[in-house]
């Protein structure tokens, strides 16, 4: 099986809202199974503007895995909350199949 990943590039226009958000998605991210492997870290541009201002990035064991989270009920009001105290640039990416 593929592992997918929810990659994300966050600016946060409501840091005050933004606090609540962030402080309830992790646990609804564990109840599907997903995982942070980048959470905000320093960037360090190498080659040309990224635009990349908060990078998030969670693994999830299939895509399936990952539209569960993204579009259940659990979600969709934090979902909500994110697109409101945010500009975002959101996507799935397929992971290289095992060897």
């Amino acid at each position: 099986m593929t592992k997918c990943y929810l990659v994300a590039n966050v600016i946060i226009t409501d840091p005050a809202r933004y606090a609540e958000y962030r402080e309830k998605v992790q646990g609804i991210i564990a109840q599907y199974e997903g995982k942070y492997v980048v959470r905000a870290g320093a960037v360090h541009p190498l080659e040309g503007d990224l635009g990349i201002e908060r990078m998030i990035m969670l693994e999830f064991e299939s895509m399936d895995a990952a539209r569960r989270f993204y579009e259940s009920p659990e979600y969709a009001p934090l979902l909500k909350l994110r697109k409101e105290t945010t500009r975002s640039q959101v996507a799935f990416i397929e992971g290289m199949a095992a060897a």
